[in-house]
């Protein structure tokens, strides 16, 4: 399929990609974006998304999940497999809360179901665009914590020699526990620094990703098949922290 293009400033951080093949949504969505700042190129099919994707990395990808030939979820998932961290939000008129885990679980950074709020969805684009891809000399180096080692250069996780997949949000999350590591954090300050309370949003957003960090980080298993020793504890009532060990 072919792209399309609405002209703005140019920059890696405003170009978003719109995976849609409803062209109402399409026709929507690229001749609002570029009026809050976004580059805009749309695609109508997975195979197009992967090609736009490697030509011209955008900064983020708004996409549905019902798409011709390999559908959003799937997508995602290869992404997530090869090391392709884009930020993703669905966008999609699949509402159950089956669904919404599933996108989240595949490596989506959000959920938003249709019909949609178009200044909710920017919103929440310019959230995660600000605090999920800034690559910036503050936050340069390794952190290395008990056997977890997070890149941020290269934004590449490893448990114990073992590569974790981590979207960009789940990437932000584990960054931010991991500089306030053997601290407890409440649900309110994650809210606060990590979704930087651009939009209103349930505390359990944070622990639905939470979960998914202990599922990612605390559920590899050695070659033996033994568990590694969890990183990722619950303070109940009170909140998270990244220790060695649960007192």
């Amino acid at each position: 399929m072919g792209t399309g293009q609405t002209r703005a400033p140019s920059t890696a951080a405003a170009r978003v990609l719109v995976v849609d093949n409803d062209p109402t949504s399409r026709a929507l969505l690229a001749a609002a974006l570029p009026l809050a700042g976004f580059e805009v190129h749309t695609v109508t099919d997975g195979a197009s998304a992967q090609r736009i994707v490697r030509q011209l990395d955008p900064g983020l990808v708004i996409m549905d999940v019902e798409l011709p030939g390999m559908d959003g979820f799937a997508l995602t998932r290869q992404w997530r497999r090869t090391g392709q961290l884009v930020p993703v939000v669905f966008l999609t008129a699949r509402d159950t809360t089956e669904d919404k885990v599933t996108g989240l679980s595949a490596g989506g950074d959000d959920y938003l179901t249709k019909p949609f709020n178009l200044e909710e969805l920017v919103a929440r684009v310019r959230a995660i665009l600000r605090r999920t891809c800034d690559t910036g000399a503050a936050d340069s180096g390794v952190l290395a914590y008990a056997d977890l080692e997070l890149d941020q250069d290269s934004r590449e996780a490893s448990r114990a020699g073992h590569r974790v997949d981590l979207s960009c949000t789940e990437f932000t999350l584990l960054q931010y526990l991991m500089r306030h590591r053997g601290r407890v954090v409440s649900k309110s300050q994650i809210l606060e620094d990590v979704w930087q309370g651009d939009w209103d949003r349930s505390p359990n957003v944070v622990e639905t990703y939470i979960s998914y960090l202990r599922r990612k980080v605390d559920g590899i298993t050695t070659e033996d098949g033994s568990p590694l020793t969890p990183l990722i504890h619950t303070r109940r009532g009170v909140g998270y922290l990244l220790r060695q060990a649960s007192s």
